[in-house]
């Protein structure tokens, strides 16, 4: 079966490995009916329930002062959930605003809290990471957004220079290069991106974090819960569960995160690379900025942008286009996409060049 090269932001590309293997287990799983088909209380679920959270420990490095979870819906319900859970009495929270994804996380949260910007880009069509920010000492916690989807920019320093609750969004760079868990209180990352298909989130948090969750909290809400029952309070989208077990088993058997770290830098550095050397291609994200996972440009020429994305899908190059409120070209190439789709990226981008000059 051919199979097209997937640059989609998300939900994006999963290996084909573990989509035959899916497939086999959507058929048959265990005696003689599929994955989706057994109850989430089964020993043969708890085994992949199991599995996850074991792989997530080993290929993070998550140390034992951590818990880790799987909680249903998007990263996009957390954004309640953190406040909902870790806000302090004085109800301050703070937040650095660097794309539309962080700016949301804070407007969820401002019906819960006091919000703070700490700083943003916003007015710059966030096209950088700011340097400096302005943290109140009296903050809940620090929310980050370790990469932007839609503006193509990735912090790539955490370094917070003041003693505060750092909680972070990695939905879109999660594994797909080293971290020191150790640097943060709380990570989560939905799995549409780098894991596998949506519907799952992963937490880690630290133990002593939880201490505040407040128990008046309704049960479905509150993390203590999904820690309590192992992530397992309610039945959870036992797909995503499995499909999240192969895609950590898939990065496991490639060499880790140290593997991909390499991969992807290698991979971006490609396509940058074409767009620095060219007049033709254009980007306004800052040099220091630029994410690994979704190189965002345009054309010089903007009216070409159309029949770029056009004349790429007749290349089996889909899904490049950026996201509806920025436009332009958008190519995301999270772990699933190969080295291999970004040659074919970079060799349609310099004969559509010589072909439109």
């Amino acid at each position: 079966m051919k199979r097209s090269y997937n640059f989609s932001a998300g939900p994006a590309a999963i290996p084909t490995e573990v989509l035959e293997q899916a497939s086999k287990g959507l058929l048959e799983f265990t005696k003689g009916v599929g994955v989706q088909e057994i109850s989430h209380r089964s020993p043969e679920f708890i085994e992949i329930r199991d599995s996850v959270i074991l792989r997530l420990k080993q290929l993070l490095n998550v140390s034992e002062s951590y818990e880790v979870f799987l909680c249903p819906g998007g990263a996009t319900m957390q954004f309640s959930l953190i406040p909902m859970n870790l806000l302090l009495k004085n109800k301050k929270c703070d937040y650095l605003e660097t794309g539309i994804w962080s700016n949301k996380a804070a407007e969820h949260a401002k019906k819960l809290g006091d919000v703070h910007i700490v700083a943003s880009s916003k007015s710059e069509g966030y096209c950088h990471i700011p340097k400096e920010w302005n943290i109140r000492e009296d903050t809940s916690y620090l929310h980050l957004t370790s990469n932007n989807t839609v503006y193509g920019t990735q912090l790539h320093d955490y370094t917070v220079n003041q003693n505060v609750t750092l909680i972070c969004d990695m939905s879109s760079d999660i594994l797909s290069r080293k971290i020191d868990v150790n640097q943060f209180d709380m990570i989560y990352a939905g799995a549409q991106k780098n894991l596998g298909p949506s519907g799952v989130v992963i937490v880690i948090i630290k133990k002593e974090l939880l201490e505040r969750v407040d128990a008046s909290i309704p049960d479905l809400f509150q993390f203590k819960k999904y820690v309590e029952y192992n992530s397992l309070y309610n039945t959870p989208p036992t797909f995503s569960f499995f499909m999240l077990d192969l895609v950590l088993k898939w990065i496991e058997k490639k060499g880790g995160v140290e593997y991909f770290d390499q991969l992807n830098h290698k991979k971006a550095q490609l396509i940058y690379d074409t767009i620095d050397q060219s007049e033709f291609y254009v980007t306004n994200v800052s040099k220091e900025d630029r994410s690994l996972m979704n190189v965002i440009f345009d054309l010089e020429n903007k009216s070409l942008t159309e029949k770029f994305i056009v004349e790429a899908e007749k290349e089996d190059l889909v899904n490049l286009k950026g996201y509806r409120s920025v436009g332009g070209i958008r190519a995301s190439i999270y772990n699933a996409c190969t080295y291999e789709a970004c040659e074919k990226l970079v060799a349609f981008m310099k004969s559509f060049e010589n072909n439109n000059e």
